[in-house]
C-alpha cells in the first residue's frame, strides 16, 4: 500500500494538527498520520475511575526508565493526541524564556529566535484554540499586539474567596489562560469533567476539534488512522519515503517533504530507531526535560469545596525572581480532584477519607523548569523498547518553590497540604530532544524545525525547546507551528 501527498505529517497532536491546518489554509495538500484512532464517545469519556484508574485511554505500551524498570508513560496514542484529555492551559511563555537565563544550577540557554518573532503566531494560535484570559492581572505577562480572543472564564464563588485569601497573604492570583469554547454559542457547559479527562461535547480545545478537523474541511488535508510509522527512509540526504504498519500490513508513504510530530520522546526515537538519522550533533535523544512538577492539595476543614471548574486562577510572583537572585516558577489550580483520583496515588488510604479530603481542598500544580542537561535523554534498549533517562534538574528551585507556596496557603487558612510528586511516568511537557539552534553542531533542527541534516525533514513537537520555561507548552508548540509553515520553506512544495 502506497500513501502519497506533498506534506506528509506523522502524529495529529498540537504540532502535528496545528501545522495541517496551516498548510491547509496554504493550500498545500497533506496526510496527516496518526497511529491510533479517534476516540469513541462514551461514558468512560467522564468517568474518572475508568480514565485514572482504569487508564482507558492510555496505550497498551511500556517504556523503560533508567534502570530498566518498565512503566506505562504519559502519552495518548489517539486522534488529537495528548491534547484530547490535556488541561486546556495555553499560556504563552515569557520574554525572558527566549534568552539565556540562570538558574542555581544551571544555565537555560537562549533559544534561536526571539519571543518577538514569535509573538503575532501567539495571536493566531489564541484564535484558534480559543483562548480565554485578561491582561493587567499577572505581574509576568509578557507583552501583547492583541487582546486575548475571549475573557478569561469567571471564578466561581470558592475561587474568588481564594482570590482574596491569597491576595492577603501577599500574592497576586490571576486568571488562567485557559483554551475551551465558552463564547456565548459555545459547547463548553463548565463541567468538573475537563483536566485529565476526554470532552464528549468537543468544547475543549483539542487540536482534534480546533486544527484538524478545521483542517480537513478544506479538502486539502486527508487523515489516515492506525497507521504506525515505524521507519524514516533517507536517500541522498534527503528523506526519500516513510514506511509503516497499518492491520499487519507494510504501508509507504511518499511526500515532497516530511513532519515529525510524534511528541519529543517518540519523534526521537523513531530517528534513531531509523538509523540515527538527521543527528550529525549526536543531539537526537539528548537533554530531555519535563518540567519540576507536584501536585497539591490544599485542605480546611472548615471550608467545604463546591467548586465545580476550578481551574481558572495561578499565581506566578516568583517566576522572574523568588527572592535570591534565581527564578522559580508557577502555581496554577487544576481540575477539581476526586477521592477515587487521589485513591491512584495514596492507595492505603481509605476512600472515605480521601473523599472528606477531596470535599474540602483545592488543588494545584506547582511547576518549575528543568534545565537541560546531557545525561537525560531517550535511547533505544537492546530490546527495541523506548528508554528514559532522568535526573531532575533545578531540584533546589523546586523545593523552595514549594516552601514559599506553602508558607502562603497556610497564611491564607488551609491547615494541611499534601504532596504528589511527578514521577517518570507523569512525563507530560516533555521536551527538549531534538534542539533548535542556528549551529548544526549544537543543534538538530534550525529556528524553522527544519533539521540541519535533511532539507524535507521538520520536526514540530516541544522537541525543538532549547529549554523547558515554566509554563505548560501546548501554545507555544502551536505558535511555532504556524510560524514554521508562514515562514520557512515547508510550504514550498512545487
Amino acid at each position: 500500500m502506497i500513501l502519497e501527498a506533498s506534506v506528509a505529517i506523522v502524529g495529529s497532536g498540537m504540532g502535528g494538527a496545528t501545522t495541517a491546518y496551516g498548510l491547509a489554509e496554504a493550500g498545500i495538500d497533506c496526510l496527516v498520520i496518526e497511529r491510533g484512532d479517534f476516540v469513541k464517545k462514551e461514558d468512560a469519556n467522564w468517568s474518572a475511575r475508568e480514565i485514572f484508574v482504569n487508564q482507558k485511554y492510555k496505550p497498551d505500551e511500556k517504556w523503560l526508565d533508567e534502570k530498566g524498570k518498565e512503566f506505562t508513560p504519559g502519552v495518548h496514542y489517539i486522534v488529537g493526541g495528548n491534547t484530547k484529555v490535556y488541561g486546556s492551559s495555553l499560556p504563552r511563555f515569557r520574554e525572558s524564556d527566549f534568552l539565556e537565563v540562570k538558574h542555581k544550577e544551571g544555565i537555560s540557554p537562549a533559544w534561536p529566535f526571539t519571543y518577538q518573532d514569535i509573538e503575532p503566531y501567539y495571536c493566531s494560535a489564541e484564535e484558534l484554540y480559543k483562548v480565554h484570559g485578561a491582561t493587567g492581572e499577572d505581574p509576568t505577562e509578557p507583552p501583547r499586539s492583541k487582546p486575548f480572543p475571549y475573557p478569561a472564564l469567571a471564578h466561581e464563588r470558592y475561587i474568588s474567596k481564594l482570590a482574596e485569601k491569597l491576595k492577603a497573604a501577599g500574592v497576586r492570583p490571576h486568571a488562567n489562560a485557559m483554551g475551551v469554547d465558552l463564547k456565548i454559542d459555545g459547547k463548553c457547559i463548565r463541567c468538573g469533567t475537563c483536566d485529565g479527562f476526554v470532552c464528549k461535547l468537543d468544547a475543549k480545545s483539542d487540536s482534534q476539534s480546533c486544527a484538524l478537523e478545521p483542517a480537513m474541511r478544506t479538502g486539502k488535508v486527508r487523515l489516515e488512522t492506525n497507521l504506525k510509522i515505524t521507519q524514516v527512509i533517507v536517500k541522498n540526504g534527503r528523506v526519500d519515503h516513510l514506511l509503516g504498519v497499518k492491520n499487519g500490513q507494510e504501508v509507504k508513504v511518499v511526500a515532497k517533504k516530511y513532519v515529525l510530530s510524534l511528541g519529543a520522546v517518540n519523534t526521537a526515537a523513531l530517528l534513531l530507531k531509523s538509523g540515527s538519522i538527521a543527528n550529525s550533533s549526536g543531539l537526537v535523544g539528548k537533554n530531555f526535560m519535563m518540567h519540576n512538577n507536584a501536585h497539591i492539595a490544599a485542605f480546611d476543614i472548615r471550608s467545604k469545596n463546591d467548586v465545580v471548574f476550578q481551574k481558572t486562577l495561578s499565581f506566578s510572583d516568583w517566576y522572574f525572581d523568588g527572592g535570591s537572585g534565581y527564578p522559580l516558577g508557577a502555581v496554577q489550580l487544576i481540575g477539581k480532584v476526586q477521592a477515587i483520583m487521589m485513591k491512584t496515588y495514596a492507595t492505603k488510604v481509605p476512600l472515605g477519607i480521601l473523599k472528606f479530603i477531596a470535599d474540602r481542598s483545592v488543588e494545584f500544580v506547582v511547576m518549575n523548569e528543568d534545565l537541560p542537561t546531557l545525561s537525560n535523554r531517550v535511547e533505544i534498549s537492546k530490546n527495541g523498547m523506548i528508554q528514559i533517562y532522568r535526573k531532575a534538574v533545578n531540584t533546589s528551585a523546586h523545593k523552595e518553590l514549594m516552601r514559599k507556596t506553602k508558607k502562603v496557603l497556610r497564611k491564607s487558612g488551609f491547615q494541611a497540604i499534601f504532596v504528589q510528586p511527578f514521577d517518570i511516568s507523569m512525563n507530560s511537557h516533555q521536551c527538549g530532544t531534538t534542539v533548535a539552534g542556528s549551529d548544526p553542531k549544537n543543534s538538530v533542527v534550525d529556528q524553522y524545525c527544519k533539521t540541519h541534516d535533511l532539507d524535507n525533514l521538520y520536526l514540530i513537537d516541544g522537541g525543538f525547546f532549547p529549554s523547558s520555561a515554566a509554563m505548560n507548552p501546548a501554545l507555544t508548540i502551536a505558535a511555532q507551528a504556524l510560524r514554521v509553515v508562514d515562514k520557512s520553506d515547508l510550504k514550498l512544495v512545487n
